[in-house]
């Protein structure tokens, strides 16, 4: 199967012509690709991108503007909804287009108001007068499908005194191309701050080993290199976490994207050693017993996820339950699994993540100091995963009083975030403040 983009076509508002130094271009067996028209240089800016559809997670308001997500405090509430937050007018006069299919609504509904965030993003779309286009639906499994039917439902109720929906065929097309296409916008810590559509980044075919890097400079899309690109050289984003092996990143690939990736990582598996590394025993597993234990972990991880996303409205002693089952499920591995095997770093990631959400500093720490070091192995250069590990890290040791751990683990995120982000972006220029102030 092809290794296509992911593509949303709206309005004919595809790809900016003659962004400098790129170009679209049929790329061999992946459909539609962009290519560099000249060299750059790694941490050289490939091309921005403005949001084309873009909303604030409701989890974040209140600390960051609906409209430039810039996050601040003493921000202006909208005097009608009082639920939506601004810098100052001019971002909601700006904001108001679109806060107005919501503002009304939430006073309405008030706590019953309660889209998902990938149908507030719809709804936004569909303001812009969508044209559907390049669509998988034979591609969508029974789950999927009635996830759409859900979201549909939802945007009809919330909605329809605001915006003429197409039929229903067409609204199940959108969802599809939204939850293909939709970009995840983070901070430097990868918290999540909102969903968008960026039609010029989704033109990018994926690589597991790829040259270029996803940033947000607020609702912007800033594309960076990683690696040299040479002109005539294609522009490789990557859709998915690479922590993983190869298999688990094909499934991935496979379930969100329907294709299958051939890059070069892929075809030589050549980090697959080191991220499934087995314990060192007197007698080695045999090979059973390492495919058991492999799906062991990961129907503990789905597991996990789908407990997980209910983490901000769980109490305190389920909080201890999702614990127990990282410490639990740690243990149980690691009779088999050594500890830089990803499965294990991946359970450690989520044990660090409860203890940070339960304040119990000391424990994220001993997690953190346990994963960055593999991290920094298994993920490529100028991740987003070792920075924001770095990060975490810098900030808990400087929270428990232990400053030179603290400037140092801080100063190897900036090395890493100056490249991905950018020497001028607002997040380097904070965490240098902060390495500043400490001096």
């Amino acid at each position: 199967m092809s290794n296509g983009p992911r593509y949303l076509k709206m309005n004919g508002l595809c790809m900016n012509e003659g962004i400098e130094g790129t170009e679209r271009f049929a790329s061999p067996g992946k459909g539609r690709g962009l290519r560099a028209l000249k060299h750059f240089a790694v941490g050289d800016l490939v091309f921005a991108c403005p949001a084309y559809s873009y909303v604030l997670t409701a989890n974040e308001r209140g600390a960051h503007c609906e409209y430039c997500f810039t996050r601040k405090e003493g921000l202006s509430k909208c005097g009608k909804c009082k639920q939506a937050y601004y810098c100052e007018v001019d971002c909601q006069k700006g904001d108001w287009p679109m806060h107005k299919l919501e503002c009304t609504a939430m006073c309405s509904y008030g706590e019953n108001w309660c889209p998902s965030e990938t149908v507030r993003l719809v709804a936004r779309i569909l303001m812009k007068q969508v044209r559907v286009c390049h669509h998988y639906l034979d591609k969508l499994d029974n789950e999927k499908n009635e996830m759409n039917q859900t979201d549909i439902a939802a945007l009809h109720h919330f909605y329809s005194r605001h915006i003429d929906f197409p039929d229903d065929q067409t609204l199940t097309v959108l969802f599809g191309q939204v939850n293909c296409n939709g970009f995840t916008i983070e901070d430097e810590e990868l918290s999540h701050l909102g969903s968008a559509v960026f039609p010029d980044v989704a033109l990018m075919n994926h690589s597991c080993s790829p040259n270029v890097i996803v940033t947000y400079k607020g609702t912007v899309a800033e594309v960076r290199a990683v690696q040299d690109i040479q002109p005539g050289d294609e522009i490789f984003n990557s859709y998915i976490d690479l922590l993983y092996p190869t298999d688990d990143r094909n499934d991935r690939l496979r379930e969100s994207y329907f294709f299958t990736c051939v890059c070069d990582e892929c075809t030589t598996r050549s980090k697959d050693g080191a991220k499934m590394e087995l314990r060192k025993l007197k007698s080695p597993p045999e090979p059973e017993e390492v495919r058991k234990m492999v799906r062991y972990a990961r129907n503990v991880i789905e597991e996990f996820r789908r407990a997980k996303h209910y983490k901000n409205i769980l109490p305190s002693f389920l909080l201890l339950e999702l614990l127990e089952i990282c410490e639990l499920s740690q243990e149980k591995m690691g009779s088999i699994f050594a500890d830089t095997n990803v499965y294990m770093l991946h359970m450690m990631y989520q044990a660090m993540g409860v203890c940070l959400y339960m304040q119990d500093w000391d424990g994220a720490v001993s997690y953190g100091e346990k994963i960055i070091q593999p991290y920094s192995v298994h993920y490529p250069a100028y991740s987003l995963n070792v920075a924001s590990m770095y990060l975490k890290l810098g900030r808990l040791y400087l929270g428990l009083e232990r400053k030179r751990q603290g400037v140092k683990a801080l100063k190897k995120a900036i090395a890493i975030m100056e490249v991905a982000h950018g020497k001028d972006h607002h997040y380097v220029t904070e965490v240098q403040r902060e390495v500043k102030e400490l001096k």
